[in-house]
């Protein structure tokens, strides 16, 4: 299984931390938020690889940070060569790019940048090894204002799949978060590639789930355990008070 950080945004609404410093490399707990990203992708034993992919203006950023690092699994940075918010991929167009350049032909596990949670993914990754399809994880926010500045789902009781997704619905019917986080299989890979040919919206995954609903089933997996959105300031000053306790 090979892991993909999604890093290439350009996080306006966190200025002016990020005027030279990309959000994953902001710090919680003494550390980058990337890192403890990075500590629970290789929970999971079967990940034997990392890309880092990010833009133009902040490439140098990760790769100086990633200088005289060690970690379990070797770590790729890849420049997706955009400046800036106008000519960016999007997070659906940077997954294909990773995909794309490096060839990729294996299981893929697919984490947002800006995640921070305290739960392990180890569930996660099992209920996708018994399923063998795209498994999303959710977070059960307990909040309908929440859900409305998010992408939240409604599932079936007797599978854990999709029944809706609403991408900030104005009424959600569900507090249960769709997370930053995806497990998809190598042989559902193309299904990315389709979606970006179809001339389809590529700058959010909500936007995907939407589209891969009417391809076929996707199941959640629901956590109770905090995670952290790090959107703006407020949700990262919670975040460096609240991570891992």
């Amino acid at each position: 299984m090979k892991a993909v950080i999604t890093c290439a945004g350009y996080a306006s609404r966190l200025w002016p931390l990020t005027k030279d410093t990309p959000k994953p490399l902001l710090e919680v707990k003494g550390r980058p938020i990337i890192e403890h990203i990075i500590d629970k992708i290789t929970e999971i034993s079967e990940v034997d690889g990392i890309y880092v992919v990010t833009n133009e203006k902040f490439s140098n950023n990760f790769e100086n940070w990633l200088q005289g690092k060690s970690f379990k699994v070797p770590i790729k940075i890849l420049n997706d060569s955009t400046t800036s918010n106008d000519d960016r991929l999007g997070q659906v167009g940077d997954i294909q790019f990773v995909i794309e350049k490096e060839n990729v032909n294996d299981d893929f596990l697919i984490v947002a940048g800006d995640n921070l949670f305290n739960f392990s993914l180890m569930p996660s990754f099992e209920a996708f090894k018994n399923n063998t399809n795209i498994v999303n994880p959710l977070w059960e926010s307990k909040s309908f204002k929440a859900a409305r500045e998010s992408g939240s789902v409604v599932l079936n009781e007797d599978d854990n799949s999709f029944s809706e997704f609403m991408e900030k619905a104005p009424n959600p019917k569900s507090t249960l978060l769709s997370l930053g986080i995806y497990f998809f299989p190598k042989q559902k890979l193309e299904l990315i590639k389709r979606y970006i040919d179809e001339k389809n919206n590529a700058d959010k995954m909500g936007y995907f789930l939407t589209w891969l609903m009417q391809q076929e089933k996707v199941f959640g997996h629901v956590y109770l355990e905090k995670w952290f959105d790090i959107g703006w300031i407020e949700a990262l000053e919670e975040a460096r008070q609240k991570f891992g306790t």
